[in-house]
């Protein structure tokens, strides 16, 4: 379902601090600009086949984030390639995809309509994905007045109204509450069981070992470990050890 071969994501950091467009414009002009290249992942490769469950793991910074958004194409490699074989169903940041300004109803149909699905398909799905969320009661309140937790749950239950080929979840769920996240956890095992496949990034190590049968370990950029689950997971616990 997915390969990741060599693949390498660059990006140029302004080394001085320019206050206005206009002086940034005259340093263009008299190629006076300088950056310093930053390299987020480093010749990473891995392969992922249907079905499988991958935890990605990781401290902050690490290169997690960055490789599910090249997997999902919003980032290109610098080098090396990626290729993706089936339909993505991304909850990578918390509101992407969100209006502030449109109430959570409105915003049920502007995501479905990002995601493919017509206005007959969401009408039907309407209540599922109130009744998952468990916001009736705040259906007519703009997004822009969601706390993360609210935005969470709606964006989950929205992604996962179909069983996509590839569900891609990135630390989104740890803001809602305990009973919430089993309730996402018990979903994501049904869509697993059911064929999905799963990249998930999480600091929880008990849920990744949970939920998944592989895991890839990032450090700065590099790849670590990647194989059983149980084994990266523990190898990573220990690191902190030696430190």
């Amino acid at each position: 379902m997915i390969k990741v071969t060599d693949a390498t994501v660059r990006f140029n950091m302004a080394s001085e601090k320019i206050d206005n467009l206009k002086e940034y414009f005259v340093k263009l002009v008299k190629r006076e600009l300088m950056f310093q290249e930053f390299f987020a992942l480093k010749n990473v490769s891995f392969e992922v086949k249907r079905g499988e469950a991958w935890g990605l793991v990781g401290t902050n910074g690490s290169g997690k984030s960055t490789l599910l958004k090249l997997i999902c194409g919003i980032l290109k490699p610098y080098k090396g390639s990626v290729d993706v074989r089936g339909s993505i169903a991304p909850l990578i940041e918390l509101g992407a995809g969100f209006d502030g300004e449109l109430t959570a109803t409105e915003n049920i149909y502007l995501n479905g309509a990002v995601l493919g699905h017509s206005k007959e398909f969401m009408d039907s799905h309407y209540e599922e994905i109130v009744d998952f969320a468990e916001l009736k009661d705040f259906m007519h309140m703009p997004i822009k007045n969601y706390s993360s937790g609210m935005a969470a749950r709606l964006g989950f239950a929205i992604a996962t109204i179909v069983r996509p080929e590839i569900l891609i979840v990135d630390e989104v769920l740890a803001v809602g509450d305990v009973a919430f996240q089993e309730k996402c956890q018990k979903r994501m095992q049904e869509m697993l069981e059911n064929g999905t496949t799963l990249l998930y990034v999480s600091h929880a190590m008990e849920t990744v070992t949970e939920l998944c049968d592989h895991a890839l370990w990032l450090n700065k950029g590099e790849m670590v470990m990647q194989g059983d689950a149980n084994e990266v997971c523990e190898a990573y616990l220990k690191s902190f050890d030696n430190e």
